[in-house]
């Protein structure tokens, strides 16, 4: 199962034109809900847009979630598909917050449709995290400022460590 699903993610995290680096590599923690990127993963917008980030670049070692995504839409909006190479995106700019929370939406629309990501499911994802994201950043923002950090220096060598144990140790750049 785990082989299967890495194969699948090295499939679906496809470069577009837009995407300025190869998909990086994700690993997933024990636990399958969070992931670390192995490689810069970098992004620029076809044509700038005013107020929207022209480019993001994510660092080596950003944990994500992929996809927020409810499990109770799994079946036809898995969290790891076309779109997850754009949520990564957004969720570092959901994590760091360089811009406004409409702006990283906007970026999520974008990154999607470089990935060519079906038209109908873009306007599903985009709108449920327009309408819905504003809960997210707020927590992002909390969590922040708590002392959670979400990019590693050293990563697990076990493949049962979960993101819970990880993060409570001295591991973040």
């Amino acid at each position: 199962m785990a082989t299967d699903k890495v194969s699948f993610m090295k499939l679906e995290l496809r470069p577009s034109k837009d995407i300025t680096t190869p998909p990086p590599p994700i690993v997933p923690f024990a636990d399958w809900d969070y992931y670390y990127t192995t490689q810069p993963l970098g992004w620029r917008a076809n044509t700038p847009v005013e107020g929207m980030p022209a480019s993001v670049t994510v660092p080596t070692g950003f944990v994500t979630d992929l996809a927020s995504i409810p499990a109770i839409f799994w079946s036809i909006l898995p969290p790891g598909a076309r779109y997850s190479y754009p949520a990564i995106i957004h969720d570092y700019l959901y994590w760091f917050q360089p811009c406004e929370r409409a702006q990283a939406d906007a970026v999520f629309k974008a990154a999607m449709e470089d990935m060519r990501v079906p038209a109908a499911k873009i306007a599903v994802i985009y709108n449920a995290v327009h309408l819905a994201g504003k809960t997210a950043w707020d927590n992002n923002t909390t969590l922040r400022e708590a002392g959670e950090k979400r990019v590693l220096k050293i990563y697990p060598t076990n493949a049962l460590t979960s993101w819970t144990i990880w993060k409570s140790q001295d591991v973040f750049t």
